[in-house]
């Protein structure tokens, strides 16, 4: 489950060590078209480095995947969203082994416009979601659900996976899930960004809810979710499925 923390690991190094180093900048540890540079003339620490830099950038260049077509962040909903949505539902379900009702991507923790037809690298999922937020369940009932998705579609609508649901006056309607019409005397499993759970956002309605955590980071979820489909000999695609849409 842990498979890509070691790569944490040598980033934080790196970056410790150079913090110690009024030359450093936060793009040294890059990747692709970047390179390692504004290094101090210490010959003994750039050597000492050298093979974490070069693992690092060797582990961020990895591709593991293809788009078969450009991937978009917009509002109520988007190409790149439902990506997200859909690997962090898979892959909660998976290492949670239970049915998820719903999972949710917080649209502002999404740190890239577009992702481009052609190879997913590593580290395209890296820029994509820099943040170690780790998925977790909740058990909500359906009147916190409904408040929860009120407040989603006054911030323009997130991406969402399991269900859909139209904005009207900032508030949301005709809300389905699993196909069916939201019951606020159900109780519903929700998968969220531990940030989310925990009330960021104004997510107030979230935080004192307890939470069911193993530790799985979203950023593994993306990368493992990629590679499961290329193991199919896929490649990843998202459309828009009206999951969040405007009232007419």
């Amino acid at each position: 489950m842990r498979t890509y923390f070691t790569h944490y690991k040598y980033i934080a190094l790196l970056v410790v060590l150079y913090s110690c180093n009024p030359s450093y900048k936060a793009s040294s540890v890059q990747y692709k078209d970047y390179r390692i540079t504004n290094i101090s003339n210490d010959s003994s620490l750039q050597t000492f480095l050298r093979p974490y830099a070069d693992s690092v950038n060797n582990s961020m260049n990895k591709v593991i995947g293809r788009l078969s077509v450009d991937l978009e962040k917009a509002q109520p909903e988007c190409t790149l969203g439902n990506f997200m949505a859909d690997a962090m539902k898979a892959m909660a379900e998976k290492y949670y082994n239970t049915k998820i009702d719903g999972a949710f991507v917080n649209y502002g923790g999404i740190r890239l416009p577009l992702v481009k037809a052609g190879d997913i690298t590593r580290g395209k999922i890296f820029e994509l979601m820099p943040f170690d937020n780790i998925i977790v369940l909740q058990k909500i009932k359906g009147t916190v659900l409904q408040q929860f998705l009120d407040h989603i579609v006054s911030r323009g609508g997130w991406p969402v996976a399991g269900i859909s649901m139209q904005i009207n006056n900032k508030k949301a309607v005709n809300v389905l899930i699993d196909g069916k019409p939201l019951d606020v005397n159900m109780t519903y499993t929700i998968a969220n960004s531990d940030y989310v759970a925990n009330g960021g956002d104004n997510c107030e309605m979230l935080k004192d809810i307890p939470q069911i955590s193993n530790g799985y980071l979203l950023r593994d979820g993306l990368i493992e979710y990629v590679e499961s489909v290329t193991q199919k000999g896929q490649a990843i695609s998202a459309t828009i499925q009206n999951r969040v849409t405007n009232a007419q």
